[in-house]
């Protein structure tokens, strides 16, 4: 394969985040992060409660790759290793043979989606580290490794782990994206009318398993590294620490695919500072720990990003200010708007829009921003139906 189908395949991959952001309303960050960590050749775990689509987006974009084996389970703390690996050939039993039928499962899959992968049962743990880690599979009966395509998994879970077993899967995710349920008004509107309307068959951009897999071993790690970013790690690594944020040597290290990952799927034979965003998803353990991380990667590769981040607590205020006031008149509530809600949402919602004005003409990206100005839509539209008693139906019309 040339250098110009390896951009090819890039653009196809591009072309299929945008097809499925348009699907899946705030879900264009988590749709580029699970691209960029396959190609990567690692694996993503989708953290977020039921009903926010983790499962319908992982099959959507891995049935984008033709030709690849894709193998999805939901876990229990039943679940047998040979119902995810290989059930037993009765047949062959029948006649005296101890074998395994792999074909359909996870022991030959190229994708898997693993749903509640922390409900990982003990007697299949081992075996769901050795297919993670070193993409082998051990037989029940003894003999040589099996060897598993395995590209990358996506797995899911509504809950952090909470025992020693399920800590060391944990561990081995190397990317983790918090998956929450919708927060712009506009977008929720719009889930709803998806409900009632037949929509437009949706474009369908698709590319190969060989692409891919090209992609993987050859395009990605082909990607050149320059000293300035090498710097910028380690600056950031300094800044992480200080506020004790610890991530091991391993993953850092892990975390320079995805680097290279990201500047392939824009098309950049170099990585460049804005791929470092990607790391707000790989250096912290618990999601409390996630903002202080993001605050730092931001303030090292996105100004823009890290103020709206910062316009984002003060709306955080702003909600806060309005839950205290429950139970208050209707006149106090009126008041506390005109006098400062209407004028600080107002404020915001301008900002707001001139920083994405600006990192879109700076090429920088506006996720962040755009994830906050879904936020000010939500506190808008609370203070509009709670304080001032606006019918919930006209909301939409005056955001």
């Amino acid at each position: 394969m040339g250098i110009q189908d390896a951009w090819d395949t890039a653009a196809g991959l591009r072309a299929i985040g945008d097809e499925l952001s348009d699907r899946f309303h705030e879900r264009a960050d988590v749709v580029r992060t699970l691209v960029v960590t396959l190609l990567a050749g690692q694996h993503s775990l989708l953290l977020g409660p039921p009903g926010t689509a983790k499962s319908e987006l992982a099959r959507e974009l891995t049935g984008r790759i033709d030709g690849a084996a894709y193998w999805e389970i939901l876990l229990s703390k039943f679940t047998a290793p040979t119902r995810m690996f290989g059930p037993i050939d009765v047949a062959a039993l029948a006649r005296g043979e101890y074998r395994q039928v792999y074909d359909g499962r996870a022991t030959t899959a190229h994708i898997a989606f693993i749903d509640e992968i922390f409900k990982c049962s003990t007697a299949a743990l081992n075996e769901t580290l050795g297919f993670l880690n070193e993409r082998i599979y051990h037989p029940e009966n003894g003999g040589e490794p099996i060897r598993c395509p395995l590209i990358g998994a996506i797995t899911a879970s509504n809950e952090l782990p909470g025992g020693e077993d399920s800590a060391a899967i944990y561990d081995r995710l190397l990317v983790r994206v918090e998956v929450g349920y919708l927060a712009d008004p506009s977008n929720f509107a719009a889930l709803l009318r998806s409900a009632v309307s037949v929509p437009a068959p949706p474009a369908r951009t698709t590319i190969t398993l060989a692409a891919l897999q090209h992609a993987v071993t050859e395009a990605v790690p082909g990607v050149e590294v320059p000293d300035a970013i090498v710097d910028a790690i380690c600056t950031l690594r300094v800044a992480l620490r200080r506020k004790e944020l610890i991530a091991s040597d391993r993953r850092w290290r892990q975390s320079v695919r995805l680097l290279q990952a990201s500047a392939y799927l824009d098309g950049r034979p170099e990585v460049a500072e804005n791929d470092l965003s990607v790391l707000t998803h790989v250096l912290w353990n618990s999601p409390a720990e996630r903002p202080a991380v993001e605050r730092e990667v931001l303030h090292l590769v996105n100004p823009d990003a890290k103020e709206a981040l910062d316009l984002a607590d003060a709306l955080d205020e702003l909600e806060a200010q309005l839950d205290a006031m429950a139970g208050q008149s209707r006149e106090a509530l009126s008041e506390w708007v005109i006098k400062k809600a209407h004028t600080r949402l107002a404020m915001t919602g301008r900002r707001l829009a001139e920083l994405r004005r600006e990192a879109t003409a700076a090429g920088r990206s506006t996720t962040a921003i755009d994830r906050v100005t879904g936020r000010q839509r939500a506190v808008r539209a609370r203070v509009l139906t709670e304080a001032l008693g606006v019918d919930a139906s006209m909301v939409q019309a005056q955001l």
